[in-house]
């Protein structure tokens, strides 16, 4: 990637060329002349503090839009997607990929949405003819971008910390008196206290549901098969869902969602703030810093869930009283990955297979056991993960069992702050196994599980010679 000051000033010229505007004209908003700011979008006069601001107010944007962070995210996005089978006839380089980013950071998000848009239709096609195949009804096929992909946009947009909703948590534990000895019955006077009674239902009264709001007769049924946190989880949502409304409306807003993927946003932003009652920020922190971030044993004492703690652990975002920066992904036993964030830089495959070499999937061979692996990106960037299998089941004997593994890492420099860290040698490179985000961005051409040839080297084969994988090439 260029150097970040570079990226910045292809950002200002990018901006000014896309609202049409001359130098004279930016420079005249800005307060400066018309050569100093030709030096600045030519990278030979630094873009101080004040201009920035002032950038981001002319052009309505988050300074978050500057940040080297975001140009190394869409990077990632965009090798991924030229990686895919359809670019083999171009010639295109990481380089040149790259390049668009820094210079043409607008076109290239145009074409990520593009080809998430081109995804979403070839995937509604596919639908459409197995349905016309078996005589189904093909009504309500979608060609859109996924609503979950916008979603996990705006939470990494926003750091996966959201500060409206601390302090909204916050102020619930002080008006309820809340303590974690008694987080139901304060929850409860909570909704009461909102006009909603709260009521426990059998499973065959709920009809499949967990959770259930009547908002005409302001009644909150809950599943009798929900355990003692769970339920109280879906209280502090409901209560978010009653009480933060006006903040999550001005998120989704901000974000220019729409239609279900702005319910899908007020959904998560509803998750958070339940994380953010039952496991408060300052006592959270404190917790995990003293127990070394051990889950367990944070999941025992804030009578949470494994998936929840780690799913807080990602939150502890707050400037001045930042966690340990992690990383976060939910997959399934074929591989679909249904919750990412990172907070380390660690990228993850949004539009193809994850490499099998990643510990979540081991983790399936040992259900319910930690797993630990310190692993090593082709770019050396290396990560310490733990991960381990969670269960979901509510119902009785024919309920489905589903069976998912959380991974959970950090960059190996914050790893020794992990009380699963003890024992591991972090400084060894012989110990760290070689991982990638997805084969196709993956230079490492001897990797045994290798599914695809790389998106940086020809394909050439040999019908004489095997290597480790068909991929491999081999000197003969």
């Amino acid at each position: 990637m260029k150097s970040d000051a570079s990226s910045i000033a292809a950002h200002v010229r990018s901006l000014r060329r896309r609202e049409n505007m001359s130098q004279a004209q930016l420079a005249e908003r800005l307060g400066i002349s018309s050569s100093y700011l030709n030096l600045i979008e030519h990278n030979r006069r630094p873009l101080s503090a004040s201009l920035l601001i002032k950038l981001a107010e002319i052009f309505r944007l988050d300074l978050r839009a500057f940040s080297p962070e975001t140009d190394a995210r869409l990077a990632a996005d965009l090798l991924e997607v030229f990686g895919d089978a359809v670019f083999d006839a171009h010639d295109i380089t990481t380089g040149e990929v790259r390049d668009m980013v820094v210079h043409s950071p607008a076109i290239a998000r145009a074409v990520v949405m593009l080809y998430q848009a081109y995804r979403a239709a070839q995937e509604s096609a596919d639908t459409l003819a197995m349905k016309l195949s078996e005589g189904e009804d093909v009504s309500g096929i979608e060609r859109t971008r996924l609503p979950t992909e916008e979603v996990n946009d705006l939470i990494q947009r926003h750091g996966n910390y959201f500060g409206e909703l601390e302090e909204g948590a916050a102020v619930v534990w002080q008006r309820a008196g809340l303590t974690l000895a008694d987080v139901y019955e304060g929850l409860v006077r909570s909704l009461k206290d909102e006009g909603v009674d709260v009521r426990i239902e059998t499973v065959g009264a709920m009809r499949g549901a967990l959770r259930r709001f009547d908002p005409d007769r302001r009644v909150l049924t809950l599943s009798e098969a929900l355990r003692r946190g769970s339920r109280n989880f879906q209280l502090a949502h409901q209560l978010g869902l009653l009480t933060q409304r006006p903040v999550f409306d001005r998120i989704a807003r901000d974000s220019l969602l729409n239609g279900e993927a702005e319910s899908m946003a007020r959904v998560a932003l509803a998750n958070y703030f339940a994380a953010a009652v039952l496991m408060p920020y300052e006592p959270f922190l404190q917790a995990a810093r003293s127990e070394r971030y051990d889950i367990e044993v944070l999941g025992h004492r804030f009578r949470t869930s494994y998936e929840q703690v780690c799913h807080r652990l990602t939150t502890l975002r707050r400037p001045g009283a930042e966690g340990v920066p992690f990383h976060l992904v939910r997959v399934d036993v074929a591989g679909n990955i249904s919750k990412r964030f990172s907070a380390t830089g660690f990228r993850f495959a949004r539009f193809s297979g994850a490499c099998p070499r990643w510990n979540v999937f081991e983790a399936f061979l040992t259900p319910g056991m930690i797993r630990t692996q310190l692993s090593e990106m082709h770019d050396g960037a290396r990560f310490f993960w733990v991960a381990r299998t969670i269960r979901k089941h509510v119902g009785g004997h024919r309920s489905p069992h589903t069976v998912f593994a959380v991974g959970i890492g950090c960059d190996v420099r914050n790893a020794r702050e992990l009380v699963y860290a003890d024992g591991v040698d972090l400084d060894s490179r012989e110990a760290a196994v070689p991982v990638g985000v997805t084969c196709r961005l993956c230079d490492r051409m001897d990797c045994e599980q290798r599914a695809f040839p790389p998106l940086q080297h020809p394909l050439k084969i040999d019908e004489h010679v095997r290597g480790v994988s068909f991929y491999a090439p081999v000197p003969r």
